[in-house]
């Protein structure tokens, strides 16, 4: 059966025996800081330094946060509620949980197939930030000027104005004459140069090989090239610290995260400080938060209000569930999921200060608008803010401290995405984790596959392997597994069932605010954003260079393909139970963690009954005892009662 027997004398109550784990055999976090620390690494991550402050901007400045807000309550946070109520009652992993509902256990393989994905070239992001780090570690940063042998003509430097007769490129002396001074926009398309910053060269030609040394750019079509050694190898390290740190499960990463967790705040704070008192800071805060309220009748914000706090919360992956199934019992998960969200929410707003007092700085040492300065995404990260940090005095220090800073939000998610791969592994198939050697092996398999997978996207045509799995392993798909996994909570195991176990674990239940989103308001309002996303559907491309068919074909073969695990795995599922009703009823050993939690349940009380009752075969007049096998495959964390 699927609990802890040896802990079935009595219930632990809420605040004792911290120390002790209830499910001995699959443990739980030390202490409730482990989990609330783990779930802010994993919620606050990359999105809410690059992402949520350029579509603040992009979408009406301060007026965006009235949808961003609005979305978040009736979208994103009834979901992150649901998953962590969900996987702390049933203390297994996203796959292994629907012994709630057998029929769409595929949910759970979609999560996980995603969260491998993401996986894969998440860790590359991380490989950048410590290949930054590395280099940053000078007396300038070699992104500070044009005079690198790096740089051709293209680079330009407006922050100092050196130019001469045969160098008339602002900040370039090592380019020759430019015979097209003018740079190219909108208006003027010929006889200009396209001039690049000198970050962006260091980013395009040094880091990723994308552009060669001779200006040549990298198409899809052409040949990826040989692995960049010195980005291969700091992904090799980006690995081997999420190996080291996972080794010993959730007790070595709920230590880990009390440094990687709260180390960004302490970052942001300094630069935010030291972005305030720079010249031009109060014209990026002012672009960032100027309001445009006529944005807000139109259906675009709202729909890029609803996708961002639907990522940034990182509900739907499985991670949720995973990190929540850690949890002991009798914690209070519903106070938790508000004091996320909000932190989640306020980290967001807050790095927009941060980010855009330098931005703002940059503009003016530039002279160019803020519009021109700012960009999205690892642009964002590895271009336009590095330029920012290297016009300030003693800027290996900022460049240090922000690119720790990027490490360190980077791995918090990341801990979560290979943990849940890890711990759905291992709840499927317990002999994975019979001892600590049969983990460390397991877990350093899946850490080296997950590295040579990575290796393309270290090559100078990789960006496009990037771009790909950025931009398109969880998109459309995502939002499929959300409405299918509260719909098969709400409808198919039940809303009642589900009201009845949040009562049990918490001693309340949920209001009529959260049974209207479960049952309705969500689902349909994440239908309208997955609907309103495909309509607005554009080719993929990177940097106005379009992907191959076969990279569009690959786009949609890693979105559809996640997303068939649901039937697929459905219909194995009623295969092997002998029908409909066979696999949309829940198994014998689905419930609580430990035995004593069964005893508070008029509904567990009589399935544990049943489960230890013999039955007389009708045919042998044998006794025959109904056990897991009979139903599902049996999980590690629980034992069998005799």
């Amino acid at each position: 059966m699927h609990m802890n027997a040896s802990n079935s004398a009595e219930a632990p109550q809420a605040g004792e025996g911290e120390a002790a784990d209830e499910n001995e055999a699959r443990g739980n976090w030390t202490g409730q800081f482990d989990f609330l620390l783990s779930c802010i690494g994993y919620a606050v991550g990359l999105g809410n330094v690059w992402r949520f402050p350029y579509l603040c901007y992009k979408n009406g400045g301060g007026a965006f946060l009235i949808p961003y807000l609005i979305m978040l309550g009736v979208a994103a946070l009834p979901l992150f509620y649901m998953e962590v109520a969900f996987g702390q009652f049933g203390n297994l992993g996203p796959v292994t949980i629907w012994k709630a509902c057998p029929l769409l256990k595929g949910t759970g393989w979609a999560m996980v197939s995603i969260s491998a994905l993401v996986s894969i070239y998440y860790n590359v992001i991380i490989a950048w930030a410590l290949f930054y780090l590395f280099a940053s570690f000078n007396s300038k940063v070699p992104w500070a000027d044009c005079n690198n042998y790096w740089n051709d003509f293209h680079c330009r430097d407006l922050s100092v104005s050196t130019t001469n007769a045969t160098h008339n490129v602002p900040g370039n002396l090592r380019a020759g004459f430019n015979p097209n001074p003018e740079a190219c926009s909108q208006d003027l398309k010929t006889n200009c140069t396209q001039y690049q910053t000198p970050s962006e060269q260091y980013f395009e030609r040094v880091m990723l090989g994308y552009t060669s040394l001779n200006g040549a750019i990298k198409k899809m079509s052409d040949p990826i090239g040989p692995p960049q050694w010195h980005v291969t190898l700091c992904l090799l390290l980006a690995w081997i610290i999420i190996y080291a740190c996972l080794l010993k499960g959730v007790k070595t990463s709920g230590k880990v995260v009390y440094f990687t967790a709260t180390f960004p705040y302490l970052v942001l704070v300094i630069l935010l400080i030291r972005g305030v008192t720079l010249e031009g800071a109060k014209d990026g805060i002012l672009f960032y938060l100027k309001p445009d309220f006529s944005l807000l009748l139109t259906s675009e914000i709202w729909s890029a209000a609803a996708v961002q706090i639907f990522y940034s919360l990182g509900v739907a992956f499985g991670c949720l569930t995973t990190m929540s199934s850690y949890n002991k019992f009798r914690n209070n998960c519903y106070k938790d999921v508000l004091i996320l969200a909000g932190i989640n929410s306020g980290t967001s707003i807050f790095a927009g200060f941060a980010i855009f007092s330098v931005i703002g700085f940059m503009a003016h040492k530039t002279g160019l608008p803020v519009a021109e300065v700012t960009k999205s995404g690892p642009g964002l990260a590895f271009v336009a803010y590095p330029e920012g940090l290297a016009a300030m005095p003693v800027a290996p220090l900022w460049s240090v401290l922000f690119f720790i800073m990027i490490i360190t939000l980077g791995v918090d998610s990341q801990f979560a995405f290979v943990e849940n791969v890890l711990t759905t592994c291992m709840d499927e198939w317990p002999w994975l984790q019979e001892n600590f050697t049969k983990q460390a092996i397991f877990k350093s398999v899946v850490c080296l596959v997950m590295f040579l997978l990575g290796i393309p996207m270290c090559c100078p045509g990789g960006i496009y392997y990037f771009a790909m799995l950025n931009d398109y392993c969880a998109y459309y798909n995502l939002f499929v597994v959300a409405i299918v996994e509260m719909l098969g909570i709400s409808y198919l195991y039940g809303i009642k069932n589900f009201l009845n176990d949040i009562q049990m674990m918490l001693g309340f239940r949920p209001g009529p605010y959260w049974i209207a989103c479960w049952l309705g308001i969500t689902p349909a309002l994440i239908l309208f954003i997955a609907i309103f996303s495909l309509v607005k559907y554009q080719s993929p491309s990177y940097n106005s260079e379009p992907f191959t068919i076969w990279g569009e074909a690959m786009c949609w073969l890693m979105m559809v393909g996640s997303v068939l695990f649901i039937p697929c795995c459905g219909i194995c599922e009623v295969w092997r139970r002998g029908g409909l009703t066979a696999a949309l009823k829940e198994t014998p050993d689905w419930g609580p963690p430990v035995e004593a939690f069964w005893l508070e349940s008029d509904k567990y009380r009589e399935k544990l009954k049943q489960m230890n009752t013999p039955a007389t075969d009708p045919v042998t007049g044998h006794e025959n005892r109904p056990g897991v096998d009979d139903f599902s495959q049996p999980s590690n964390t629980k034992e069998t009662k005799t």
